[in-house]
């Protein structure tokens, strides 16, 4: 099994996202006390984990590292930017499938 090195921030930034909604659900309904107890610091630390995994990768542009900021959907914007510079089903950081070879110019050998 491949290590999944955006694995534990997805979890992270969904897990963020959730709990904003169940947060803001619970304080226009009925607002019960224990929800906010324990929602509030499940947000709290999934936007700090969110936050301190985007920015840690050494493949994060900028762009991405700024919107991790933004808080409830900050996360799932950073994915978003982060997945914009792979190519589809990637999952390591260079820029190419894993096992492609290029040459000089930036082609497969042979072409």
């Amino acid at each position: 099994m491949r290590p999944q090195p955006l694995r534990p921030l997805r979890i992270a930034a969904r897990t963020e996202l959730i709990s904003l909604i169940v947060l803001l659900a619970n304080l226009f309904t009925v607002h019960l006390k224990p929800v906010s107890s324990l929602m509030g610091p499940t947000h709290g630390c999934a936007y700090l984990f969110t936050l301190v995994a985007t920015w840690r990768l050494k493949e994060a542009p900028t762009a991405a590292k700024v919107l991790a900021v933004a808080p409830g959907v900050g996360g799932l914007l950073a994915l978003r930017r982060l997945a914009r510079g792979r190519p589809h089903g990637s999952r390591s950081g260079s820029g190419r499938l894993p096992g492609e070879i290029r040459g000089v110019s930036g082609r497969p050998p042979g072409r």
